[in-house]
């Protein structure tokens, strides 16, 4: 018969529970269910039980999700899947950098592995260049890195960019002056503000232009000093947009660059500038590279799926 062992953990009070097992205990199951452990509890104590290489592992990952529940704050299925991520790779579960609290007073932490590497290589470097799929939160924490330095007086603004480049649909044919036509493709870039500021707070900064949102081509021969600056939907620009969105930076300023070079818009004998950089710059000391993959994705369960169904495809679209 395989040996077990137990390690048990003491639960404070029912809300800690509710927060820590989540609605109907499906933490609990869900981590019983891909770690093949017992997790009981009785009389207060949290009993895990199992293989005695395994236990010692959940027996801290439950220890950092119940730091979490005792401080109010309920695990989410979310919280479960970093736990678990962590876990596959056989590592006791690290602590996930804090990036700042948003305007209803929630922290805003990373939620995969991916995710706190890319937090600490914003806090590492002056230059971070992200690429991974849709739904990995590349334009969401570089926003939230942004406002966390904005908040402490490291930056005097923010500028976050985007290439105006139609994917499959026709500008023109939009309604309204060229500012009106843009504003679709900045769209994802305020709702990032709007879901991390409170909305009086936001449209203060949007209108003294300490946060400024623009099409890519309003920063050719500016110099950005003090400044965080995001290039977002980076696949779409050229080479020669890359390198003047690069060349902006000025004295103590900080740029992240996200974009996933699957999705790329460019007409098919227009290198992307995103991929072409990545090329160029891979190894230069002060700027940091990470690549997320679908395991990285915090959107609805189908989204990781969905990007596996067309990784075979993709493959094939990254161009230089």
């Amino acid at each position: 018969m395989a040996k077990t062992v137990t390690h048990e953990l003491e639960i404070h009070s029912q809300e800690e529970a509710v927060n820590l097992f989540g609605q109907g205990d499906r933490n609990l199951r869900t981590i019983e269910r891909e770690t093949g452990v017992r997790i009981v509890l009785r009389d207060g104590n949290l009993a895990i039980k199992g293989p005695p290489a395994l236990v010692p592992l959940v027996g801290d990952m439950l220890a950092r999700l119940l730091q979490q529940a005792r401080a109010g704050r309920p695990v989410q299925a979310s919280d479960v899947k970093f736990a678990l991520m962590v876990l596959a790779d056989g590592q006791a579960m690290p602590d996930a950098p804090e990036i700042m609290v948003d305007g209803r007073g929630r922290p805003v932490k990373p939620r995969t592995p991916g995710q706190a590497d890319y937090a600490r290589s914003m806090n590492e470097n002056d230059l971070v260049i992200c690429i991974g799929p849709a739904g990995t939160g590349k334009t969401f924490l570089a926003v939230a890195a942004a406002l966390r330095r904005l908040n402490a007086e490291e930056v005097s603004r923010i500028v976050v960019c985007r290439p105006a480049v139609e994917a499959g649909e026709k500008l023109g044919f939009l309604p309204g002056d060229f500012q009106q036509k843009v504003d679709p493709y900045l769209r994802p870039i305020y709702d990032a503000l709007f879901s991390l500021l409170n909305p009086d707070r936001c449209a203060r900064l949007l209108e003294r232009n300490i946060v400024e949102v623009a099409p890519l081509a309003y920063m050719r021969g500016r110099t950005l000093d003090s400044a965080f600056v995001i290039l977002d939907e980076a696949q779409n620009t050229t080479v020669e947009q890359m390198k003047m969105f690069l060349t902006r930076l000025g004295r103590h300023s900080r740029a992240v660059v996200t974009g996933d070079v699957t999705q790329v818009d460019l007409p098919a004998d227009i290198p992307s500038g995103l991929v072409d950089a990545a090329r160029r710059l891979d190894g230069i000391e002060g700027i940091g590279f990470v690549r997320f993959t679908r395991r990285d994705v915090v959107r609805h369960g189908l989204v990781s799926r969905i990007i596996k169904a067309y990784e075979g495809d993709a493959a094939g679209s990254d161009r230089g």
